[in-house]
Parts: structure tokens; C-alpha cells; sequence
């Protein structure tokens, strides 16, 4: 655990340098400079990130669309923020882009589409900050996995949240065509 003072702001480039000397630490960075530290879940989030990311790389092994990635990427996004989604797409274009700037950084942009599975330890509004943030940020599909309720709020850009109650398959079409996420391994 680290004591964060309160009032204290990181610049971006600051955020990566602590990264770097702390690589066993997970932070995210908010807009404002803000450090959120991120600590290590229970082992029933573990298992349900696990069948996300195993559902998620099954879809892309079949399509090699974009690049898909998990919750040890850091985004570095357009209004400053470095945030980790549980599970995230990028575009093909938007992967190209990224290559030209460098390999050895965060990715440049918001993703295309995001996963957040809230655990238990997680506030939903505070996940619900991190959609809309997403959002305002280009990202054109999200999902708030809430386990515990069995809900999935969907949020797209330019439309309000939809909550739909125990699904048992949703669907990312058209964004990534094909991909359906099974959520009776989830529940």
C-alpha cells in the first residue's frame, strides 16, 4: 500500500517515470494529475478477468482485427488521464497509429472499446465515471460487468447507458463484428 498525500498531482510523463520504477505497483492517473492506486483483486474477479480475456482472445485469434489487450496497459488518454479498462480493443487504425509513435510507452488514444467487471472492493459510480470518461474520450463501445447484481450497463457514444438484467450472451456488434461475450461463465 502507498500513502498518497491528499492534493498531490502527477504530469503524465511524471505518472510513467513512477511507473517505471515501481513496475510491481498498479496505478491509474485521473485527468486532474490525480494517483489511483490500484490494488490486486480477489480471486473470483481473477477467474472472471480470466474468462473475459479467454473469450476476448478467441474472437481475435479468429479475426486478427486490431489488437486486444488487458488490464496491464496503461491509455494514455486525449485529456491526460492514463487509465487501465479490464479488457480493451483498439481499431486497426488506431494500432498503426500507435506503432509509429513508439512501442515502449503507453498507448497513445482511447480504446475503441472497453470492459470494466467491477469487483467486489469497486464503488459502481466510480465505474461509471470510468465509462463516461471513456466516452468523452472516443471510445465508441464499453461494458460495466457487475457481477454482483448480474447487470451489464452498455454504453455507447452519443446515447445513454443501457442496463440489461442476467444476460446470458451480449453481443459487440457491429464495432467487433462476431464477438459475443458468454456471461454464464461470468455469473
Amino acid at each position: 500500500m502507498v500513502a498518497i498525500p491528499r492534493n498531490f498531482h502527477l504530469s503524465p510523463h511524471q505518472f510513467e517515470q513512477l511507473c517505471r520504477a515501481n513496475p510491481d505497483c498498479r496505478f491509474e492517473l485521473d485527468a486532474d494529475g490525480q494517483l489511483i492506486e490500484m490494488s490486486p483483486t480477489h480471486w473470483q474477479s481473477g477467474r472472471r478477468n480470466q474468462a473475459i480475456a479467454t473469450q476476448l482472445g478467441l474472437w481475435f485469434r479468429q479475426t486478427k482485427q486490431g489488437a486486444i489487450f488487458d488490464s496491464s496497459t496503461g491509455f494514455r488518454l486525449p485529456n491526460g488521464a492514463i487509465r487501465s479498462p479490464d479488457a480493451a480493443w483498439v481499431t486497426p487504425e488506431q494500432l498503426t497509429r500507435a506503432v509509429t509513435r513508439g512501442l515502449d510507452e503507453f498507448f497513445p488514444g482511447c480504446p475503441a472499446f472497453v470492459i470494466e467487471l467491477a469487483s467486489a472492493s469497486d464503488r459502481p459510480d466510480d465505474l461509471r465515471g470510468k465509462l463516461a470518461e471513456y466516452l468523452a474520450n472516443g471510445c465508441q463501445l464499453g461494458w460495466l460487468i457487475l457481477p454482483t447484481f448480474r447487470q451489464v450497463e452498455v454504453w455507447r457514444s452519443s446515447q445513454d447507458p443501457e442496463c440489461l438484467e442476467n444476460p446470458e450472451i451480449i453481443s459487440a456488434d457491429p464495432l467487433l463484428t462476431g464477438f459475443s461475450l458468454d456471461l454464464r461463465e461470468i455469473w
